[in-house]
């Protein structure tokens, strides 16, 4: 038995061993077959046909360099492992620039073409419909122009057509819907494609993905009859009111149709899509009052209804339940909503962005709102709210913008806020906050904006501010500010704007060093006139793996401290700024002259030094500024010629108050050559000076004579002493 049972053994381990030696060969082929294949040739033909492509486009980054035959040392390449014949072509981001050569539809075998991300132009080669195996075509972000070939509609294999961010004209090919049983995708936007959608695109029972956003498209939005994944139409013309879409209920995930023109409510059948993770409705001309009944699943991750009309009560519930909420951006800004903010809002815990401005919203800033952990922005600006800012705020620690500008809020600015160290914007401005800046606000060291303007704050500026070191944008103007301007304030390597106007700051303005910031020492000469100088609050969260933060500023260089008590003279280093666009110093009682070194400001586009005890001639170097477009030196104590050839007269009232300016005009005659030159102030006074002792001796003597004839008048005449005393001889 045990002898039999040994024979089986080794019976199975001979068996084992020849199966091992006979595939050992077949695996090893296997292994070695991509190297085989590597090497397979380059078919002559398309040999031929790449290298005329070649030699017609231009390729700056040298990322064509082809060598040998094998098809491995081909880049961008792919050949057939079978017959050599190139079967995918991808040279997307290369630099490619010029137009395309019709050599590229000798290459029959094509199943994919991409060429995105290059810079290539002009019309698409009518022979591309030559490619009756192709399955990919991606020809986007270059400048192609014209209209799409017709020839196109032999691509019966097409699976993707992306066409987006080029220069396409004309309206949809008709048979873009009907060409192809397996089109999935259709990318079409940021071209200039107009008129309406074609008919057999909105049956097409293939297609999963539509993107036609950025063009021209008009006509009332039509519902599309497919199961769609994803749509986007942003940017168009579209007119009507919203469609269901019945047909992907199960299935659309991406819905957007920003920036279009349509109109009445948000019907409920909206959210009833199951899969719905980003919805954008915003910049149309939605109305009406959101339903109750206007509730999304726990997979919405983004929604945006801004801009548009929507009034009523904001919607109290948004997401089946907030305990599983992933919703990340809300934005219901831009509306006419009113009442308070509901509390349910402080349950979406993984809100990270909140928009709820310029509505017409009433009552407190939630308390709950610091349950938002998660909350990286939260903008309630241009409402009605009141009350005081909730300190519950610093449950927000991942805070980065705290935008509450142009509400009622009052109070005082909670220490502490401090809390908040990443916090980058603070907008309280245009509220009714009081009291003085806490010094635990020094704790915000991430601070980038600051605007606590048109509020009651009052007190000097403390040292909390120092610890700001990246800050960019200081607005403290009109408050209640006083004491000294601390020389530090100018010493902010990334400042670029101080707006310290219309406060009870004193004292001189600090010679300190200016020169530190780099905004205001880089002149650029490109940068646009300087309008209003305020600070673009418009923030914008770009969503993707993790959520950013983009806001802009304003470009221009500014300081601004008018309307304030300062006085003495104005520092030279001032104006040794070659950056600076924006300087206002009026309605103060600064003296002196204006500084020498004015041509070194020759980015400065405004200049306003009105309303303040200047004197001296106006300096001519001041014409050398070629920027300036704003000059305003009235009001003042300027003496001498303004001469009419330096082109002062381009400033219109730029000299009134200055009673002892003579400025010439523009037009003909002999301007101040004919008149009496003014006296200057310093002059005139020390005239006054020399002659004070005549001046007061022929005073009294005058003053002598005339009480004694009064009185001899008074004394010798009867019938006037009768008159002026009533009495009688």
């Amino acid at each position: 038995m045990e002898t039999r049972c040994e024979l089986r053994d080794s019976t199975f381990l001979l068996w084992v061993m020849v199966v091992f030696l006979w595939i050992t060969p077949i695996c090893s082929s296997v292994a070695n077959a991509d190297n085989v294949f590597d090497e397979m040739p380059l078919s002559v033909q398309d040999r031929a046909s790449l290298l005329l492509f070649k030699s017609e486009v231009r390729d700056p980054n040298q990322k064509l360099l082809w060598v040998g035959s094998g098809c491995g040392n081909w880049t961008g390449v792919t050949c057939s492992r079978w017959n050599g014949r190139v079967i995918a072509v991808n040279f997307t981001g290369f630099g490619l620039s010029g137009q395309l050569h019709t050599s590229l539809c000798k290459l029959s075998y094509l199943e994919t073409l991409n060429l995105s991300h290059n810079n290539l132009l002009g019309p698409v080669p009518p022979c591309f419909g030559s490619f009756w195996n192709l399955k990919t075509l991606d020809l986007s972000f270059n400048m192609f122009s014209g209209a799409v070939p017709d020839t196109l509609m032999k691509l019966s294999r097409l699976v993707r057509l992306d066409f987006g961010h080029n220069m396409f004209g004309a309206m949809l090919p008709v048979w873009i819907g009907n060409f192809s049983l397996k089109l999935q995708r259709v990318e079409l936007g940021s071209n200039l494609f107009h008129g309406e959608i074609p008919e057999g695109l909105l049956h097409l029972k293939s297609l999963k993905f539509v993107g036609l956003s950025h063009n021209n498209l008009s006509g009332n939005l039509p519902d599309f009859m497919q199961a769609l994944e994803h749509l986007n139409l942003e940017s168009n013309l579209f007119s009507g009111t919203l469609p269901c879409l019945s047909s992907s209920v199960d299935t659309l995930s991406v819905l957007n149709l920003a920036e279009n023109s349509l109109e009445g409510g948000i019907p409920t059948c909206i959210s009833s899509i199951r899969v719905l993770t980003h919805l954008n409705l915003s910049s149309n001309r939605l109305s009406y009052e959101i339903s109750p009944r206007f509730v999304f699943s726990n997979r919405l991750i983004v929604m945006d209804l801004s801009y548009n009309r929507l009034s009523g009560y904001l919607p109290r519930k948004i997401l089946e339940s907030s305990e599983k909420s992933g919703l990340v951006l809300l934005d219901l800004s831009h509306n006419q909503f009113s009442g308070e903010i509901p509390l349910d809002f402080t349950e979406l815990k993984s809100l990270q962005a909140m928009f709820l401005s310029h509505n017409l919203l009433t009552g407190e800033i939630p308390s709950r709102i610091g349950n938002l952990t998660y909350l990286q922005v939260i903008d309630l600006s241009h409402n009605s709210l009141s009350g005081s800012i909730p300190l519950n705020f610093v449950g927000c620690f991942q805070l980065l913008a705290l935008i509450l500008n142009n509400n009622n809020l009052s109070g005082e600015i909670q220490p502490e806020l401090d809390a908040l160290d990443s916090l980058k914007i603070l907008d309280v401005s245009n509220n009714k906050i009081s009291g003085q800046i806490p010094l635990t606000l020094a704790g915000c060291k991430s601070l980038e904006v600051v605007d606590l303007s048109y509020n009651n704050l009052s007190g000097p500026l403390n040292d909390a501010l120092t610890k700001w070191s990246n800050l960019r944008y200081l607005s403290l103007a009109h408050n209640n500010f006083s004491g000294p301007i601390a020389s530090w304030i100018f010493m902010f390597e990334a400042i670029q704007r101080i707006d310290l106007s219309g406060n009870m700051f004193s004292g001189d303005i600090p010679d300190g060093i200016f020169n530190v910031s780099l905004h205001f020492n880089n002149g650029n000469f490109n940068k646009e006139t300087p309008k209003v100088p305020l600070l673009d609050s418009k923030l914008s969260v770009v969503m993707g793996d993790d959520l950013h933060l983009n806001y802009n500023l304003s470009s221009t260089v500014m300081i601004d401290l008018s309307d304030n008590m300062l006085h003495g003279q104005i520092p030279d280093a001032l104006f040794n700024l070659h950056g600076l666009e924006y300087l206002n110093l009026s309605h103060n009682f600064l003296g002196g002259q204006i500084p020498g070194n004015l041509q070194s400001m020759w980015s400065l586009k405004i200049l306003d030094l009105s309303h303040n005890s200047l004197s001296g001639q106006v300096p001519e170097n001041l014409s050398s500024l070629g920027n300036l477009t704003h000059l305003n030196l009235s009001f003042n104590y300027f003496s001498g010629i303004v001469n009419k050839t330096k082109g002062y007269w381009r400033f219109s009232g730029a000299f009134a108050g200055n009673p002892n300016l003579c400025v010439e005009s523009s037009g003909s005659g002999d301007g101040c050559g004919t008149k009496e030159r003014p006296v200057e102030p310093e002059q005139a006074y020390e005239e006054g000076k020399e002659d004070g002792p005549i001046s007061v001796w022929v005073f009294s003597v005058s003053a002598c004579v005339s009480f004694y004839l009064v009185g001899v008048v008074l004394c010798c005449s009867s019938r006037t002493r009768n008159f002026m005393f009533g009495t009688k001889d």
